[in-house]
């Protein structure tokens, strides 16, 4: 094991923070160069331990001194996650104020950058297409689609769309402009609304430390994150594979092709994608987890949702109270934490963990086109980066393109986005080819085309009355994320009758939710997604049910899909998810009937052929 004097030495400011030396800690950091971001043994920055310890006066000394907020560690959690595990309201409401300042001085400093590097690329207009989709049923049709068109002139570019989010009961529709306009070190960001005709500008500035008073988190905010579990959501890519698709009948495979918007694709799928729901709860009281706690269904299998509980080993008997307090309840020994090659067996520092994992598997598609004109690295990830600062579906698509895909364009993507939902995504009216486009003056060369974006696009009506960006409401990426499993929960909801609170397995009542920040989101989505089933069921069962007697329980939904004529009918009984579940497996077996008939025409047909030789 290493000795007291290297750990020093290796590691200096994770040693005083191990210790809570917070005033040698900050004459430290005030004389001499640090690197503030060194990760120890176990994977975490000095900031990082100082917040899991739950060393509030290490915390606030390496906040002082800029350290980085916006990090993980080995496991995936942020700070501000660790934050809310040690239930310590004053540390919460620290790190979410840096955190804050921290991103918007990000954003502020990395627009002008991103909008200095599409300077060079080459002008272009297209649009990309959002479908939401999923494997739910009837859900697909209950999901929202978006157009956001994209127009780039040197270092301008202008975002149009009309999905504007969710605002609690409906999906929220208008039609707006976000405009950036890069200048030399600085950019201006303008929102366009063209309903109310109002532009909202804002100076991209860099604000001080004292500015941190206006993005101090409510008493409310911080409440809500205490009561509620900690839930993280994200893709696995460490074990992701790209192959071609095939196509064809008889036997004979063939590379898969396909034309999208006017383009001919290679159709490649991502196998091993694994969408990760993580919840962590060991910071909330029972009653909490009570609420929070999700009922255990056969719905789960059903649906091929893998779910593993994680705890950490029980603490152990131990005399050795010179390490013990609250963040350290295992009296883990400096010299155990900071040698990698000791096996802690479960132990860590912090509370012990309460950890439920879902894993769903899916298979991603890609369309991929060779010659397509656009440059996704040099004009689209610009792009996509500038969204992904203050939209959770950019971002996750940020992390699927940023793996070394196969070569080509995407015209076309198909990723998961959450426990339910799947986002498509297709790039079409390239330079305003199919439908034309105002500004857009396309240039026929002889090897390619291009276009040429007018001025015009990023100058609003003169009419529309200017305001100032502090009158607009801005939402975190956390809070968007939050809305639109909020709404895809509603959509579950809407997906049965509005009146119809039965439960497929138990017949349980499941609550509406008032707001979709107090209620737990993924504490109600088992329940929401056996309604959906129950809704789809009932469909399936009035299109099969030819006469009133038949079937043994066949539903009765009234025309409009409102009340049906009694409680007692709206109860899906095990029978029909049975004999849906068997219908299902016929078509399977018919389906690998069909397949085994076409192979043995196939080897009669090449038989013959070579008796007739």
């Amino acid at each position: 094991m290493p000795s007291i004097d290297f750990i020093k030495s290796e590691y200096p400011l994770h040693w005083l923070v191990w210790n809570n030396e917070y005033k040698e800690l900050d004459k430290e950091l005030s004389k001499k160069v640090y690197d503030k971001e060194k990760h120890d043994a176990r994977g975490r920055t000095p900031l990082m331990l100082a917040v899991t310890l739950g060393h509030l006066e290490s915390a606030r000394t390496l906040l002082q001194h800029a350290t980085n907020v916006n990090t993980e560690n080995r496991e995936g959690w942020t700070v501000v996650q660790e934050a809310v595990a040690t239930g310590d309201p004053e540390l919460l409401q620290l790190v979410l104020e840096r955190r804050d300042f921290q991103r918007y001085s990000s954003r502020v400093g990395g627009i002008p950058e991103l909008l200095q590097k599409l300077k060079e690329a080459p002008d272009f207009y297209v649009e990309m297409k959002w479908e939401f989709t999923s494997w739910v049923p009837l859900v697909s049709r209950m999901c929202p689609s978006d157009t956001y068109k994209v127009y780039k002139q040197g270092s301008n570019v202008r975002i149009d769309t009309t999905l504007l989010g969710f605002d609690q009961t409906n999906w929220q529709r208008g039609n707006r402009s976000y405009v950036f306009k890069g200048q030399c070190d600085s950019a201006v960001m303008m929102e366009v609304d063209h309903e109310t005709q109002q532009v909202y500008v804002e100076q991209m500035r860099m604000i001080s430390a004292e500015d941190l008073q206006f993005l101090q988190p409510s008493e409310e905010a911080i409440s809500s994150r205490l009561t509620t579990p900690i839930v993280t959501t994200y893709i696995d890519t460490d074990k992701i594979s790209f192959e071609r698709n095939k196509s064809g009948i008889w036997g004979w495979r063939s590379d898969k092709c396909e034309p999208v918007n006017g383009h001919d694709c290679k159709v490649f799928g991502a196998s091993n994608v694994e969408l990760v729901t993580k919840t962590r709860t060991e910071h909330l009281t029972e009653t909490d987890k009570v609420k929070a706690r999700a009922p255990k269904t056969p719905l789960q299998s059903f649906l091929g949702i893998a779910e593993v509980e994680e705890k950490q080993t029980a603490l152990p008997e131990t005399n050795n109270e010179e390490y013990s307090h609250i963040g350290n309840p295992c009296n883990i020994t400096p010299e155990e934490y900071f040698d990698h090659t000791v096996d802690l067996k479960g132990r860590d520092i912090g509370r012990p963990k309460e950890v439920n994992t879902k894993i769903q598997k899916f298979k991603a598609t890609l369309w991929l086109c060779e010659n397509y004109p656009l440059s996704l690295q040099e004009q689209i990830m610009p792009i996509v980066d500038l969204m992904a600062i203050s939209s959770s579906h950019f971002a996750k698509l940020k992390d699927f393109i940023q793996m070394q895909l196969p070569a080509g364009f995407p015209v076309k993507i198909e990723i998961p986005l959450f426990h339910v939902l799947n986002a498509r995504i297709t790039f079409g009216n390239i330079f305003g080819l199919d439908e034309e486009i105002p500004g857009i003056t396309r240039i026929m060369e002889e090897d390619r085309i291009t276009c040429v974006v007018d001025d015009s696009c990023f100058i609003p009506p003169a009419s529309y009355s200017k305001l100032g960006a502090e009158v607009r409401r801005q939402f975190s990426i956390e809070e968007e994320d939050e809305l639109l499993q909020f709404a895809i929960q509603q959509s579950l909801i809407e997906a049965g009758s509005e009146k119809d609170e039965v439960d497929i397995w138990e017949a349980l009542r499941a609550q509406r939710p008032s707001r979709p920040n107090t209620p737990n989101i993924h504490a109600e989505e088992e329940r929401q997604l056996q309604r959906a089933i129950q809704a789809s069921l009932a469909l399936y069962q009035q299109n099969l049910t030819t006469s009133p007697d038949s079937g043994s329980s066949a539903l009765r939904a009234s025309p409009e899909g409102g009340e049906a004529d009694s409680p007692d009918s709206l109860i899906v009984s095990d029978h029909d998810l049975q004999m849906a579940l068997v219908l299902s497996q016929r078509e399977r077996e018919e389906e690998e009937q069909q397949r085994r008939q076409e192979e043995e025409m196939l080897e009669q047909v090449l038989q013959l052929s070579l008796t007739e030789k």
